[in-house]
C-alpha cells in the first residue's frame, strides 16, 4: 500500500497549507481523514473524473461532515476532478471551493451541499434507491462525524435504511471521539455507536482508519457484503489531526488553522510525495 500511503501524505500537506493559507478551515478531521479518502478514490469506487451530477453506473460518495472539505478536495484535484493548481483558492472569494462544499459553484465531484450535519445519509439513502430503480449494480459511500450522529435525523434515515433493505449504501462513521467543544463523552454521549446500528438492523464492520492496509481490507469487506438485505455501517477508529503530533487527538484543531512556525512544524513531520500546488 506504499503508493497510496504517499497519496495520502501529500494530501495531509495539501490540507495544513490550505487551512494555513487562508487561516480558516477545520485540520482536525480532515487529517484524520485522509487514508480513508485516500483510499476511496484511488483504490476502492468506481468513479470518473469527468464526472455527471447522475453518477450512473459509477460509485457515488456522498460527505456528510462537510467540515473536512479540505481532504475531500485534495482527493479530488489529485484524482483529476479538477486542476491540483486550484487548492490554493480554498475559502477564498469566488472560489469553487468553499468552506463547505456547495452545489452552485459547480465543483466536480461535489453531488451535494453538506456541512449543515446529520443530512448526508438521508441524501445518500436517496441515491442508492435511486441506482436500484435503475437497476444501477454500483454502491453508495458516504462519511459521517461521530459527533453529527447527536442529531436526531440520522437515526431517521438509520430506521428508513434498514427497513426499505437498503443494501447497496455503505456508510462509515469517523469515530475519534471528539468534536467542536470538546470529547463526544463530555458534550453528549453517543454510547456504544456499533449496538445502535445492529439494533437497527445494520450489518456493522470495525476498521482502523489511519491504518491503510485495514482500510482496505475492510472496506473490501463491506463491498462483499452488500446486496445481502442490509445497509452497511463502518465504524472508523480514527486520531483528531492524524500525521501532526501537536494536533493529534485535540478537539481545539477541530476548526483553527495552523500559524506560520506551526504550519512549518507540520510540513515537516509530511513528506511531499507528489508535489504541492
Amino acid at each position: 500500500m506504499s503508493t497510496l500511503q504517499e497519496t495520502a501524505h501529500q494530501v495531509r500537506r495539501d490540507i495544513v497549507r490550505m487551512v494555513h493559507g487562508v487561516q480558516s478551515g477545520h485540520p482536525g478531521g480532515s487529517l484524520g481523514c485522509a487514508d480513508f479518502l485516500t483510499a476511496l478514490y484511488f483504490k476502492i469506487m468506481k468513479h470518473n473524473p469527468a464526472f455527471s451530477m447522475d453518477g450512473l453506473n459509477e460509485d457515488i460518495f456522498i460527505l456528510s461532515n462537510g467540515h473536512i472539505s479540505p481532504v475531500f478536495y485534495s482527493c479530488l484535484a489529485r484524482s483529476g476532478y479538477f486542476p491540483v493548481s486550484e487548492l490554493s483558492t480554498f475559502r477564498k472569494l469566488s472560489s469553487r471551493l468553499q468552506g463547505h462544499p456547495t452545489t452552485h459553484e459547480d465543483l466536480p465531484g461535489v453531488r451535494i451541499a453538506s456541512g449543515s450535519l446529520g443530512q448526508g445519509l438521508s441524501v445518500a439513502i436517496g441515491a442508492a434507491l435511486s441506482k436500484k430503480l435503475n437497476k444501477d449494480p454500483q454502491l453508495v459511500f458516504s462519511l459521517h462525524g461521530d459527533g453529527e450522529l447527536q442529531e436526531g435525523q440520522i437515526w431517521e434515515a438509520v430506521m428508513f435504511a434498514a427497513h426499505h433493505k437498503v443494501d447497496n449504501l455503505i456508510a462509515t462513521v469517523d469515530w475519534n471521539g471528539q468534536q467542536i467543544d470538546g470529547p463526544t463523552d463530555k458534550v453528549m454521549s453517543l454510547g456504544n455507536i456499533t449496538e445502535k446500528f445492529e439494533a437497527f438492523g445494520w450489518t456493522t464492520l470495525q476498521m482502523q482508519g489511519n491504518d491503510m492496509d485495514d482500510v482496505i481490507k475492510v472496506l473490501e469487506e463491506a463491498k462483499s457484503l452488500t446486496g445481502k438485505g442490509k445497509p452497511i455501517a463502518i465504524m472508523m477508529h480514527t486520531l483528531m489531526g492524524k500525521g501532526v503530533d501537536f494536533m493529534e487527538n485535540d478537539h481545539g484543531w477541530h476548526g483553527i488553522a495552523p500559524n506560520d512556525e506551526q504550519l512549518a512544524k507540520a510540513l515537516a513531520q509530511l513528506p511531499e510525495t507528489l508535489g504541492d500546488y
